[in-house]
């Protein structure tokens, strides 16, 4: 574990990397230390998301009514560059798991499953949150994730720390997507940097794009909970609505049954009826997705890939 660098330290390691910084008015005293009665750090290492929309910067340092800002220590705009966001603790992993937070610790790689959050993530995660819509579809220009490798790979140095202390939104807490690129190459073009001098000229390629990703497990939780539960009862938000999404764009599930984040009764008679259009028939077609019909529905609305 280390103490977190101070506003003037990340601001040197920052621009020794070779990157242009944008200080956003207040960010050296703009935390969640007082509020929460939480000092930020010790920290185990670095975590990267996606925004999941457009021109955010201000969302991102203000929060929102139900989540007070900052929600990231850092904000990196697609033509804006990176701003400083927080020198202190920000609301931006929220609950994680705490096999992880110790892998992150003692940089063991592969990272195990996120199967639970029992651990604060705030409390020991610098966060950078990217500028992107985080569908798939939304590139990330090259310049942008050149510097969001510089950031993390500048912060690991500071740290004496490898790529193996940094992860992605999706790897420390269940049910996250971000960010929508790989996280294993992504340590990769970190590790390449960290072997150069900093400010070096090894220039990565930009990332492609994945799909999100559902978990079939947690999916399966939910459609056994969901319709049993009091109206609205969400289990697994995020793998809820992308199913629920595909659904609707194959023509099974009636766009207002969708996008409320629970696996209601509705959404299981059109599974159903997706099981039954793939030639399955009595209890195999019940409306529990399965690992095969759960495939095949990600593949062909293009809309997610599973985790089974």
């Amino acid at each position: 574990m280390a103490t977190p660098l101070t506003a003037f330290e990340t601001l040197a390691a920052l621009e020794a990397e070779g990157l242009t910084v944008r200080e956003h008015a207040g960010w050296k005293t703009h935390s969640r230390d007082a509020a929460t009665g939480k000092k930020f750090g010790p920290v185990v290492g670095v975590l990267i998301h996606h925004t999941a929309g457009h021109d955010d910067r201000e969302l991102c340092f203000k929060g929102r009514s139900d989540l007070p800002g900052p929600l990231c220590h850092a904000w990196l705009g697609k033509t804006d560059g990176l701003w400083l966001l927080s020198a202190g603790r920000a609301n931006h992993a929220g609950s994680v798991d705490l096999d992880v937070l110790k892998a992150l610790h003692d940089e063991d790689s592969p990272l195990p499953k996120d199967n639970q959050a029992n651990a604060d993530g705030n409390d020991a995660l610098y966060g950078l949150e990217i500028e992107n819509r985080g569908n798939g579809k939304d590139p990330y220009p090259d310049a942008q994730y050149r510097n969001a490798v510089l950031w993390a790979a500048a912060l690991c140095r500071a740290h004496g720390w490898s790529e193996k202390s940094i992860a992605g939104h999706k790897e420390v807490q269940p049910g996250k997507i971000d960010p929508s690129f790989d996280m294993d190459d992504f340590r990769a073009d970190v590790r390449k940097q960290l072997a150069t001098e900093p400010d070096g000229g090894w220039i990565p390629e930009p990332p492609k794009p994945s799909k999100p990703r559902v978990d079939l497990s947690l999916l399966i939780t939910a459609a056994r909970t969901d319709p049993r539960a009091k109206q609205g009862h969400v289990t697994y938000m995020t793998g809820t609505n992308l199913t629920e999404a595909a659904l609707v764009k194959l023509g099974y599930l009636a766009k207002t049954y969708a996008g409320d984040g629970s696996f209601g009764s509705k959404t299981i008679a059109a599974y159903a009826k997706w099981q039954r259009h793939l030639g399955y028939t009595g209890d195999d077609a019940n409306g529990i997705p399965g690992t095969k019909s759960l495939t095949k529905l990600g593949s062909q609305s293009g809309l997610f890939t599973i985790v089974a």
